[in-house]
C-alpha cells in the first residue's frame, strides 16, 4: 500500500508561542468577569467552608484548585488555537511591563507617594517607609520573579500539555499568591499549595536564567556565576534564581531587608553591582520583555520542527 501523509495534529508548543505574541501585543483579554478572578472567588468561597488549620485541609484546598484548572483547560480543547487562548490567557508579561513602568514613570517624575501608591500592584510589601532606591529594587525584583510566574513558567507548561497545562499552571501559582505565603492563619494550610508552586516553577526559572544569558550573551558568565553563587541562599528555590540572573545581566545589586505587613525579611545580596535606580526598571522591563520574545522564538521553532515530522509519510 502506497505511504500515506500522517494526521497533522498542531503541537502545543505552537500554541504557547502564539499565546505569548498575542499576550505582548494585546495585554489581558478584555473579559468581564476576568477567567482569573473567578477562580479566585471560587476559592475563597471554598476556604470558607473548608478552612482548618491543618496540612490536609490545605492540600483539598489545593486540590480543588488545580482540578478547577485543569478541567477548564480540557473544555477550552485541544487544538492549536484553544491552546494560543489559554497561554494568552495564563501569561501576563504585558500587565507586569505596564505595572512595573506606571512605577518607573512616578519615580523618574519625583512623585514618591505616586510610586508608593501604585508598588502594591507589583508586590506585597509595606510601600509606607520606601525611599525611590527600595522601591526601584522592589520593582526590578518583581519584573524578575514575575518573569518566571507570568510568561516562562504558563508558556513552558502549554507546551508540555496545551490548554491544561497552561491553566492548571495558572491555578496553581494563583494558589500560591491567595494562601502560599508564610502567616499564621496559612502556616499549615498554605503549605500544600506553596510546595505545589515552588515544584511547578523549579525548570521553568533556571529555563528564565538560560533564555537571559541567550538574550544578553555579553553578561552570560556573569550571569551563570552569580546564579550558582548567590540563588541558593536565597528563600525561595525559584525567584533567587531569576533575580540573580537579572541582577547580573543588568549590573545591579538586588536583596536586603523587605517589610511584608508584620514581617521583615532580610534577603541575600544578589549580584555585584550598585543598587537599583527608576532608569533600571526600563532596563528590567526590556529584559524581561526579550526573554519572552526568545522563548516564543524557540517554542514556535521547536512547533513546526515537530509539525514537520508528523507530516512524513507513514504506513498504516
Amino acid at each position: 500500500m502506497a505511504p500515506r501523509a500522517r494526521p497533522l495534529r498542531v503541537p502545543h508548543a505552537l500554541g504557547a508561542a502564539l499565546g505569548v505574541l498575542v499576550d505582548a501585543r494585546f495585554g489581558e483579554p478584555p473579559l468581564d468577569p476576568h477567567p482569573v478572578a473567578t477562580f479566585g472567588s471560587a476559592m475563597t468561597a471554598y476556604e470558607r467552608r473548608a478552612y482548618a488549620d491543618t496540612r490536609p485541609a490545605g492540600m483539598g484546598h489545593a486540590g480543588v484548585g488545580v482540578g478547577l484548572g485543569l478541567a477548564a483547560g480540557r473544555l477550552a480543547g485541544a487544538g492549536v488555537v484553544a491552546t494560543a487562548a489559554a497561554t494568552a490567557l495564563a501569561v501576563a508579561g504585558h500587565g507586569l511591563a505596564e505595572a512595573a513602568l506606571t512605577v518607573g514613570g512616578a519615580l523618574e517624575r519625583g512623585d514618591l507617594d505616586g510610586a508608593r501608591a501604585a508598588l502594591p500592584s507589583l508586590v506585597g510589601r509595606d510601600p509606607t517607609d520606601l525611599d525611590d532606591q527600595a522601591i526601584a529594587r522592589a520593582v526590578v525584583e518583581s519584573v524578575a520573579e514575575n518573569t518566571v510566574d507570568a510568561v516562562v513558567a504558563p508558556a513552558c507548561w502549554a507546551a508540555v500539555a496545551g490548554a491544561p497545562g497552561a491553566l492548571g499552571y495558572r491555578a496553581v501559582n494563583t494558589l500560591d499568591a491567595m494562601v502560599g505565603h508564610r502567616s499564621p492563619r496559612y502556616a499549615r494550610y498554605g503549605w500544600a499549595s506553596a510546595h505545589l508552586d515552588d515544584v511547578a516553577n523549579w525548570v521553568p526559572a533556571r529555563v528564565t536564567a538560560l533564555l537571559v544569558m541567550a538574550v544578553r550573551p555579553g553578561t552570560a558568565g556573569a550571569v551563570l556565576r552569580t546564579v550558582r553563587r548567590d540563588a541558593p541562599a536565597h528563600p525561595s528555590p525559584n525567584s533567587g534564581v531569576a533575580e540573580a540572573a537579572f541582577a547580573a545581566a543588568l549590573g545591579l545589586r538586588l536583596g536586603g531587608e523587605s517589610r511584608y505587613g508584620d514581617r521583615v525579611e532580610v534577603r541575600p545580596s544578589l549580584g555585584d553591582g550598585r543598587a537599583p535606580g527608576a532608569a533600571d526598571i526600563v532596563d528590567a522591563v526590556e529584559l524581561a520583555g526579550d526573554v519572552g520574545l526568545a522563548l516564543a522564538g524557540l517554542l514556535a521553532v521547536a512547533g513546526t520542527a515537530q509539525s514537520v515530522r508528523r507530516l512524513r509519510p507513514w504506513r498504516p
